[in-house]
């Protein structure tokens, strides 16, 4: 397969909490280094244990500093919001250091982020293969713990697209949590869409001197309708080099239980476009989605290109060239 065995295990126990909790069950098993080995380093904390710490450490940022100015002059005329952070199940689980680096981005800009304890999954997984009934619980719970904050902010344009999309669709028989979510879905958003569209601002004060390229995830594209707003924010890190991805709109073959389920199907699409990022000769491919990253990364690992995978808030947050 195209992602390593270590990472279906780890994607599939992802899968079993999921389905076997409402609220996400916390098992501690290990985190991985990279999006390519699951298994390499010892058990770490995962992002909910981080925040936790950090609530007792930091004082609130809010009103801290003036964000960045945005790319053709001015500062950013949004003032400081309340921003609740959806961490996701595979960034809060596999990908902690992207949650991080989404509250370093936001804080640097001068807004305050919360994570609310008593968030749990989106209930994409559950909805996508025939559990809506399962799911529609789910929707409740992310109305309850979000539903006071003025924007939420996701690095997972796939959860994003659940909750705006389909959320409304899960809640429909409800006509009290169907006005909740009417209410709160357009106010959830991907990183890039949140930073152009909302906040005004595409130069975040990034610096990251190596040849990254971008992979459009579906989701982001087709449903949160990202266009060039995570290219506009790559261009405008401090010593990075944007370099084209070849057939960039394509699948690849990652879909959730897409790859668990058809494996050979999403095995074929991974190598084209592992091929395309071989020929791009990119040091580092980044998107907006964690899940991805792991699929692609795995078979970059396997095939040993020396190519990383750093999703685009990592990449946001960098500040001195690692």
């Amino acid at each position: 397969m195209c992602f390593q065995l270590q990472n279906l295990y780890a994607i599939k126990k992802v899968f079993a909490m999921m389905a076997t909790s409402i609220r996400i069950a916390r098992p501690n098993f290990p985190r991985p280094a990279s999006r390519s080995s699951c298994c390499a380093v010892a058990a770490a904390t995962r992002f909910a244990g981080y925040f936790r710490r950090r609530l007792t450490a930091n004082a609130a940022v809010a009103g801290r500093q003036p964000g960045p100015r945005a790319r053709g002059g001015g500062w950013s005329t949004v003032r400081n919001m309340r921003i609740g952070l959806f961490v996701t199940c595979l960034t809060d689980t596999l990908f902690p250091q992207t949650g991080k680096a989404v509250v370093t981005v936001l804080e640097r800009l001068g807004h305050r982020v919360e994570f609310p304890m008593s968030q749990s999954c989106c209930g994409q997984m559950h909805f996508n293969s025939g559990y809506r009934r399962e799911a529609a619980p789910m929707v409740a719970g992310f109305a309850a713990a979000f539903g006071g904050y003025e924007a939420v902010v996701t690095p997972s344009a796939s959860c994003a697209a659940m909750i705006r999309e389909y959320h409304p669709v899960l809640a429909a028989g409800d006509p009290v949590l169907a006005r909740r979510v009417g209410e709160l879905a357009p106010r959830v958003h991907d990183l890039a869409t949140f930073l152009t569209g909302v906040l005004g601002v595409t130069d975040v004060g990034a610096y990251f001197p190596h040849r990254v390229t971008y992979h459009p995830t579906c989701h982001s594209v087709r449903m949160m309708h990202v266009g060039d707003a995570p290219l506009t924010l790559l261009a405008n890190v401090r010593g990075l080099e944007l370099v084209d991805l070849p057939d960039a709109a394509t699948c690849c073959g990652f879909g959730g239980t897409f790859a668990v389920k058809n494996p050979d199907v999403s095995a074929a699409m991974c190598a084209d476009k592992v091929a395309a990022i071989r020929q791009s000769r990119a040091e580092v491919v980044t998107a907006g989605d964690n899940s991805c990253l792991m699929h692609i990364g795995g078979a970059l690992t396997r095939m040993r290109t020396g190519v990383r995978t750093m999703h685009l808030a990592e990449i946001l947050a960098s500040g001195g060239g690692s």
